[in-house]
């Protein structure tokens, strides 16, 4: 009998900042509606993601995927950078 593994968390979220060497922070950006007045709030969750090569930079779209705790604040690891940022000149 093969066990099946339990599919991994993703998500995809915005690079916002590089906090160091092999680290980024992310914020993934979502609406809820309010349980007693019905209107639409504005949410957001910064996770803290271990990006091993240092691909991803400011402002670049990412998906992660959750993993075991790495540090104190890092469970999510790079799966991928999926848009690049804009470059202004």
């Amino acid at each position: 009998m093969e066990e099946q593994r339990k599919q991994k968390r993703t998500i995809s979220g915005e690079v916002i900042s590089r906090s160091g060497d092999k680290s980024i922070r992310i914020v993934r950006n979502y609406r809820v509606k309010h349980p007693v007045y019905g209107k639409y709030m504005n949410r957001r969750t910064k996770l803290c993601v271990h990006d091993e090569k240092n691909i991803a930079g400011i402002g670049d779209v990412v998906e992660v995927v959750e993993c075991r705790p790495i540090s104190k604040t890092k469970s999510w690891r790079l799966l991928k950078v999926v848009q690049k940022a804009v470059e202004k000149d």
